[in-house]
């Protein structure tokens, strides 16, 4: 073998990764979103969950009861998926819904006590999978980096 196909691969056939690549924040919170992401869904899974499912209970047990179009401002959850995201929870017993008294075409949404139980399931599951994520950092560290991306989101999305 030789050739372009061989350049930055040792010996031992392991690729590596340009210094001036591993120095880029850009490219390393790149990196880390796809093993997160994908730490998070297969653990989620494994406990019959998604992501959203968590967005939506942990947007209902923080702040209450909320339409459609709320939750989905509140989660980030595009408003067409909504509808599939609160139908898999009903279905499940962890939501109610009901008719809004003040809009008749609009539903209230609750958390259920059900929806409160598997909620914190859920955040003993993600505590897990998030150690694991985390596995590297102390947790003062783990504390200063949750500041500093907060502080780097707030300041992209205009949040304060």
């Amino acid at each position: 073998m030789g050739g372009a196909e061989n350049v930055g691969v040792p010996e031992d056939g392991t690729a590596r990764t340009p210094e001036r690549l591993r120095r880029r924040p850009s490219r390393l919170l790149s990196q880390l979103t796809v093993r997160s992401d994908r730490l998070i869904g297969d653990g989620l899974v494994r406990v019959d969950a998604r992501k959203w499912h968590y967005a939506v209970l942990a947007s209902l047990e923080e702040y209450g009861p909320g339409s459609q179009a709320e939750l989905s401002k509140r989660s980030g959850i595009h408003r067409s998926d909504m509808v599939g995201v609160l139908n898999e929870l009903a279905e499940r017993g962890l939501v109610e819904r009901v008719p809004d008294p003040e809009d008749r075409r609009r539903n209230v949404i609750t958390l259920s006590a059900l929806g409160r139980r598997r909620l914190s399931l859920l955040d003993e599951a993600l505590d897990g999978l998030e150690g694991e994520l985390l596995a590297p950092l102390s947790p003062s560290e783990r504390d200063q980096l949750v500041r500093l991306l907060t502080r780097l989101l707030d300041h992209h999305t205009g949040a304060s």
